[in-house]
């Protein structure tokens, strides 16, 4: 991201007491559309840089250059640019009067998500996302002097120790004893990680070990889903 941009939306992060604490999925702190809406929707109304990112971050154009993206590195998920308004109201017309019009795609929507995880034992539990979720971009937001290597925070690519597991298309939790790490993406400032949703996509973030500090591994995450 250009390093301007990123810093202004970093220095701009939503403040600690608009979250909600979310033990379900680990030791994580959260602000979203679905957890604490409306503080999630005010502070995107009251701070200019986030609204102007959110709504473009949300439209139909940042979904389909997503989808180009990995088309273009030979990840093609089969989906489209959306039809016009024009023929959306044409096929309901059609479906409506009982004539056939074939399979449907999904249409995809972007959600947005901020998290905070503590440095002191922050964690996420190994999961393979939900079923709904198609592409996740995880992006960091902290500046360079907010967040030491030695904390950790890393996403790490995860494999089940018992073959069984392997096979997670509605996305059950493990514990961090029942995977093993087959690689990690170190968590630095002005990066983003990228997840295509498979059956076996197992990642988690592992406990921190920033004992006795206050900071905080803070991300955006974008989650492209279908309905």
């Amino acid at each position: 991201m250009d390093e301007s941009v990123y810093k202004e939306l970093a220095s701009t992060y939503p403040e600690r007491e608009r979250f909600v604490y979310l033990e379900k999925v680990g030791h994580k702190f959260t602000l979203s559309e679905r957890f604490n809406p409306r503080q999630y929707e005010d502070f995107i109304a009251t701070t200019p840089v986030w609204r102007e990112f959110h709504g473009w971050l949300k439209s139909d154009d940042f979904i389909l250059e997503v989808m180009q993206t990995l088309r273009a590195h030979q990840i093609d998920l089969g989906y489209k640019k959306p039809p016009s308004l024009r023929k959306r109201l044409l096929r309901t017309f059609k479906s409506v009067a009982g004539w056939r019009v074939g399979v449907r795609q999904g249409r995809l929507t972007a959600r947005f998500e901020f998290s905070m995880l503590p440095a002191e034992g922050g964690s996420v539990m190994p999961h393979t996302d939900s079923p709904t979720k198609i592409v996740t971009l995880i992006i960091s937001m902290v500046d360079d002097s907010e967040w030491l290597p030695e904390f950790g925070g890393g996403t790490e690519i995860n494999r089940p120790k018992n073959a069984q597991m392997i096979f997670n298309q509605l996305n059950r939790q493990a514990s961090f004893d029942e995977v093993e790490m087959i690689d990690v993406f170190p968590f630095t400032a002005n990066q983003a990680v990228v997840f295509i949703k498979t059956f076996n996509s197992w990642h988690s973030v592992r406990p921190m070990t920033g004992a006795g500090t206050d900071a905080l591994r803070k991300t955006l995450t974008i989650n492209i889903e279908t309905t």
